[in-house]
């Protein structure tokens, strides 16, 4: 049965790849950014960009357009990282992650609760650095305790949507080559998403509100 997938962040790095791999399952795909990219308007699906996950307004538009319409599975990908050390705070990128990483998954969430029935899933795209027992180096304030926060976030929406039957997964996609780390990472985006897929997959009410990593690993919080 095909099912409407939403991915935040769908213009490159993972949200495209895990675009591109909902559309080849044969699912429908409604790709959320601010500005598509010419990658995300040749996979052809549907695109709502103009999209500021961080504003009420932006937001409340998307629900608009999507009155009505069912939504399986909600993937909040949208992120942004600031590298930033203990000599070098920069409080205002710190609360700009804070906007984006943790708040605006759970603006987006509430926005469209009417769209999510049961059996719906959400999964909120992560990171391990959001552990602070798996924290062994230090580093990344802003970061770290924005993907704190959306974990927290992730645990209480397991508990408080339980009962209208969705499933809630906190994902961690593994050191993915991506902009966003200079492509650095050591799997491409493409097995990134495969493995966020196969974790969704998975999902259910059962195992609802665990922090995964995308090869499986059940990670500390």
């Amino acid at each position: 049965m095909t099912s409407r997938v939403l991915v935040t962040g769908a213009n490159r790095g993972i949200g495209l790849a895990l675009c591109q791999y909902y559309k080849k399952q044969g699912n429908e795909v409604v790709a959320v950014c601010r500005n598509a990219s010419d990658e995300l308007v040749e996979l052809d699906v549907e695109i709502i960009d103009s999209v500021e996950v961080t504003c009420e307004q932006s937001v409340s538009k998307l629900a608009q357009i999507l009155n009505g319409r069912k939504i399986d599975l909600l993937i909040n990908n949208a992120g942004i990282l600031r590298g930033q050390s203990l000599n070098n705070l920069d409080y205002a990128a710190i609360s700009e992650q804070f906007q984006v990483n943790a708040v605006a998954p759970i603006r987006l969430v509430k926005a469209l609760m009417d769209n999510l029935v049961d059996g719906s899933k959400i999964a909120m795209i992560t990171s391990r650095m959001g552990s602070i027992e798996d924290n062994t180096s230090g580093g990344a304030y802003g970061y770290r305790m924005s993907k704190s926060a959306l974990n927290a976030a992730g645990k209480s929406l397991a508990i408080d949507l339980k009962p209208k039957g969705i499933a809630v997964a906190l994902l961690h996609p593994g050191y993915v080559q991506t902009e966003m780390v200079n492509f650095g990472g050591d799997i491409s985006a493409a097995v990134a998403a495969q493995r966020l897929a196969q974790r969704i997959e998975e999902l259910s009410l059962q195992n609802s509100g665990t922090f995964w990593h995308s090869n499986g690993e059940v990670l500390p919080w």
